[in-house]
């Protein structure tokens, strides 16, 4: 396997894993969990996808990895304090969207990839970004997959403690990023496998069967046994050895992409 490259791509650090050979090959981006793997580089050792005839670009999400303030989360775990929907899960999933359109640009530049349709990836909160740039953007897209994903927003402000003070604004917020809502939006967008781990919260894999069943023939299901939320261990900062479940999820997002691209 090839060596991992870092570097920034319009501001965005990110983990890019290149297939085998130096010809310009097809590009996956992927966007991280906030539980562990919460980082680009740990992520790309959870999740590889080895063997793939594509790049896999990792993208760093807002407050983590690279950008973590003074070198821990804990700026990130103060947003929780002050307003996990508005200051911390809205604004993560508004942030990295937002800031795709440039660093999809400038990894164009910086790697041999090739500018047909992408693929996109995205676990926990990370598959509200990719959920959101399926449904939300023009990108030319041949394939979507999400892990344990955050698709329906009022289920994850749900896993927080207390009763969340709903106003005007944040009902719109959260109503935003309710994907089962917008699977009109997905529906023939591109084909999206969503995998859900039998372990995972309750009320995440009920969203993943309803995303299916909403989504119709364009979404599969791949269900994890033994799969909990989270694909590695703590911290999930740097880069980990692959856990067994990891591993599962890693040969189904293998073999869906491998089939795709075929396609």
């Amino acid at each position: 396997m090839h060596s991992p490259i870092t570097g920034t791509a319009a501001g965005v650090p990110f983990t890019a894993l290149p297939p085998a050979g130096d010809a310009p090959a097809p590009l996956i981006v992927t966007w991280h969990m906030l539980d562990a793997p919460r980082s680009d580089a740990a992520f790309a050792a959870a999740l590889p996808m080895p063997g793939l005839p594509a790049w896999r670009v990792h993208l760093g999400m807002p407050m983590c990895g690279a950008r973590m303030v003074d070198g821990s989360m804990d700026a990130g775990l103060a947003l929780v304090r002050e307003d996990v929907l508005m200051s911390f899960l809205h604004a993560f999933v508004q942030q990295a969207t937002e800031e795709f359109p440039a660093a999809l640009a400038s990894i164009r530049e910086q790697l041999p990839v090739g500018d047909g349709p992408i693929g996109v990836l995205g676990g926990s909160l990370g598959g509200a970004v990719a959920l959101r740039v399926l449904a939300e953007t023009e990108t030319p897209i041949f394939a979507g997959a999400v892990v344990n994903a955050a698709i329906r927003m009022r289920s994850v402000v749900d896993l927080f403690p207390g009763d969340y003070p709903y106003d005007a604004e944040s009902e719109k917020a959260v109503d935003s990023l309710d994907f089962i809502a917008k699977a009109g939006l997905l529906a023939g967008r591109a084909p999206l496998l969503v995998v859900s781990g039998e372990e995972d919260h309750p009320a995440l894999r009920a969203d993943a069967f309803d995303l299916v069943d909403a989504i119709g023939d364009d979404a599969e299901l791949l269900s994890i046994p033994g799969l909990a939320h989270p694909l590695a261990e703590e911290p999930g900062i740097e880069p980990a050895p692959q856990l067994p479940t990891a591993r599962a999820v890693d040969a189904g997002l293998t073999a869906w992409f491998r089939r795709q691209l075929a396609g």
